[in-house]
């Protein structure tokens, strides 16, 4: 038998549209949404968390492969746009995630490969969204010297 994790999410309306939200390891977050276009609101909008989630799963994968194959990473960032439907559900339909990776001397095959992996295999939150969404990566490389 497989052996699967378990997750539990904890999540408390405040009134208006938002909610405050626990994990499993009691990490919090507030999400939120303007009632109205131009409202102001307190937490970030589920379809952007969406977005930030993948950033983030795919960030985690670059940077440990990377690592892991000792490449000499000091930093990566992902920065994220997206194009959703404009009726409900907002469907993301194109997302594009532009990379940066900043180290010493990192090979540039290297960032290509692990970047496929972690969109085709190890992000989880990517595998879901690639059968509605077209995702678009590119990467840029600021060396930084490490040693002394």
């Amino acid at each position: 038998m497989v052996e699967r994790s378990m997750a539990q999410v904890e999540v408390a309306w405040q009134g208006g549209l938002r909610f405050d939200t626990t994990d499993s390891y009691g990490h919090a977050v507030t999400v939120d949404a303007p009632a109205e276009e131009g409202d102001s609101f307190q937490g970030m909008v589920p379809e952007q968390m969406l977005l930030t989630s993948l950033a983030a799963c795919s960030g985690i994968d670059v940077a440990t492969i990377l690592q892991r194959q000792n490449q000499k990473v000091t930093g990566v960032a992902v920065r994220m746009e997206g194009v959703q439907l404009p009726d409900a559900p907002w469907t993301w339909v194109e997302i594009n995630l532009a990379y940066m990776i900043t180290g010493d001397g990192i090979d540039r095959a290297a960032i290509e490969r692990t970047i496929h992996l972690s969109e085709t295999k190890y992000c989880s939150v990517g595998t879901r969204l690639a059968g509605r969404a077209k995702i678009r990566s590119t990467f840029e490389i600021r060396e930084e010297a490490t040693g002394f």
